[in-house]
């Protein structure tokens, strides 16, 4: 980590003309990957970039490497994750088909990164920053390029809402070098390839949904427990829908434009499994959802599932541009902790270890609260690397509410609730949906 911040300070102040201190932090970065196949191209790159003429190629190289050195962090920290759950994860991943690839708008994506490293934070400006609208405006109607184009959007926004860099007080230097190290090797013929390499047959059971939210996107991700019906064993899979949305819809209001692509939003609200067949499923463990593959099951109670199915289940392998320790999402159950509340801030206490409890990313679109987890007596949650430390996003507790035990889940109204408050809730989101699909109707008709 200490050669990732290396890299990171020297991308503040850019590759074109790195002071002394930069070209210190570039030697560092390379001595990290000596004795590694990318030893020989991150030298040549690191030299290049202190004399002030890296090209687009050598900030391939220090991407990847740098990519590759956050990687072998991910690899180190989930062998910590699999000895404390004693689970198992898969390795190797199968070969990617590369298709026909748009070459030359991916390049005027590579052109535009690299000036970007060239110019460093501090250099930004409004007119750097926006040559990235024609590509992305490029980009999009490819559907395989609509990933860059979605991360080069919201990377330009972010950085124009910077502008000039040169004032800016604080710089997010490991985010936006995350972005922008990301962005350059989707640039790559292939490297966003994610084909799917078989199909599942079987039962999946839900253990929660873990919502994103911003304000023209929304993503849900349900986490599950996939039990083969050739009898194998059990093993953790995903299942994730993601739609565009205006900036008006908020909360409970995101469920609507989901739920029309994914039927499994309505077993989780109802508590109950989903039969799926010839579901395709990618060596990751993530299912390309299709509701024509799935019908609902019998009831499933979550904490069933987290106690008997979720220690035995075995993990995916990470697809290489995910290996990154902000992607690690390890779903965990927790029981027989000690709770300890200050203000906003959880924190459970298990066999006296402290845990962390990000209450922050719990929806608001859900019941569930920063209260009702520090009344809890167990939790599923998503297990993550942040800022140096373990912590656990909460999927859903089991509380004791009247003196009766009951569950509470992030995503109980993803698929409809009669809960009050969801009915509440529901009914604003609705009328804001129907005027602007009224209003969206009207502009297509015209």
């Amino acid at each position: 980590m200490a050669a990732v911040d290396a890299f990171d300070r020297a991308l503040v102040g850019g590759l074109l003309r790195p002071q002394p201190a930069e070209a210190a932090d570039l030697a560092e970065f390379a001595d990290a990957l000596a004795g590694t196949p990318l030893a020989s191209g991150v030298a040549e790159a690191a030299e290049k970039a202190v004399a002030g003429a890296a090209s687009e190629d050598h900030c391939v190289a220090l991407a990847a490497a740098r990519t590759a050195l956050l990687g072998s962090v991910h690899d180190a920290l989930m062998d910590r994750v699999d000895e404390w759950t004693g689970r198992s994860h898969s390795e190797g991943r199968a070969p990617v088909h590369v298709g026909p690839q748009a070459v030359n708008v991916l390049a005027a994506a590579r052109s535009w990164l690299s000036d970007l490293a060239r110019a460093g934070w501090r250099g930004i400006d409004h007119e750097l920053v926006s040559g990235a609208a024609p590509v992305v405006s490029a980009l999009l109607p490819e559907p395989a390029l609509r990933r860059l184009a979605t991360l080069l959007d919201g990377f330009a926004a972010e950085l124009a809402a910077s502008c000039p860099g040169a004032t800016l007080e604080r710089i997010p230097a490991r985010r936006w070098a995350d972005l922008w190290a990301r962005a350059t090797l989707l640039t790559l013929p292939g490297a966003a390839d994610v084909p799917s390499t078989g199909t599942a047959t079987g039962r999946l059971l839900p253990l929660g949904v873990d919502l994103h939210e911003h304000a023209t996107a929304a993503r849900a991700q349900v986490h599950a427990v996939f039990e083969p019906a050739d009898g194998t064993g059990p093993r953790l899979v995903r299942a994730g829908v993601s739609v565009p949305k205006p900036d008006t819809v908020v909360g409970a209001g995101v469920w609507q434009l989901m739920r029309p692509h994914m039927a499994l939003l309505s077993a989780v609200s109802e508590g109950r499994s989903m039969d799926i067949a010839d579901m395709p499923i990618t060596d990751e463990g993530d299912l390309i959802w299709q509701d024509e593959h799935a019908r609902l099951g019998e009831p499933a109670d979550v904490f069933a599932t987290a106690r008997v199915a979720l220690p035995t289940a075995r993990a995916s392998a990470t697809a290489p541009l995910d290996r990154h320790p902000a992607s690690i999402a390890v779903p965990v159950f927790l029981e027989g902790y000690t709770v300890q509340q200050d203000d906003d801030a959880v924190l459970f206490s298990v066999a006296g270890c402290p845990v962390a409890v990000d209450t922050d990313r719990i929806p608001a679109a859900g019941p569930l609260t920063a209260d009702a987890v520090a009344a809890s007596s167990a939790c599923i949650g998503l297990l993550r690397w942040d800022v140096g430390t373990f912590g656990v996003q909460p999927l859903a507790v089991e509380t004791t509410v009247r003196k009766r035990a009951v569950a509470i889940q992030a995503g109980a109204w993803a698929g409809g609730t009669t809960d009050k408050a969801g009915v509440k809730a529901e009914k604003g989101a609705t009328d804001a949906v129907a005027v602007l699909r009224e209003r969206a109707g009207r502009l297509l008709r015209k």
